[in-house]
């Protein structure tokens, strides 16, 4: 069975109650790390680390986020090395965010995407391989780019880790 995590604060929580509904309906085993009721939201800078700690230790490939904007669940994720957040807004953006730069993390809006195009958006991203689509070439490149990107990644932590 496919696994994805799912989180949100307030202003995400109906755009993931839905998104999470579809995906449950198309045979995900969908796990929710919060807001688990709206009534009492966990902000976004409590959401998004137990998301991207749970991707860094590789219990989930993927993970789905929903905040107002997605920004901040996408900016707090990628303060974690090996969690590449997208804020997302269009099912095209979705399936170019894996095809071209393997993303594990979705974010979208709440107060931007609509709940039916968020379910579509979950879709497409869930759906789409890294370099699925692209041509010969581009897939050696985007390959390569990925690795080097990685490198960066590991420096930029190695760098920032207290000696």
């Amino acid at each position: 069975m496919k696994k994805v995590l799912i989180g949100s604060d307030k202003s995400g929580f109906f755009l993931k109650e839905f998104v999470k509904s579809d995906l449950v309906a198309k045979g995900y085993d969908v796990t929710d790390c919060g807001t688990l009721d709206p009534n009492a939201p966990m902000p976004f800078y409590e959401v998004a680390p137990i998301a991207a700690k749970k991707i860094q230790d590789q219990e989930f490939e993927k993970a789905i986020l929903c905040c107002g904007t997605g920004m901040g669940m996408a900016i707090v994720s990628n303060k974690f090395e090996g969690v590449h957040a997208a804020v997302v807004e269009s099912v095209y953006a979705a399936e170019k965010c894996r095809a071209i730069n393997d993303a594990n993390v979705l974010t979208m809006g709440g107060w931007i995407v609509a709940e039916t195009l968020g379910a579509e958006i979950a879709n497409k991203f869930l759906e789409t391989e890294f370099t699925q689509g692209l041509e010969e070439w581009r897939q050696v490149f985007l390959k390569k780019a990925r690795d080097e990107v990685k490198e960066i990644e590991q420096a930029s932590f190695r760098s920032s880790t207290p000696s």
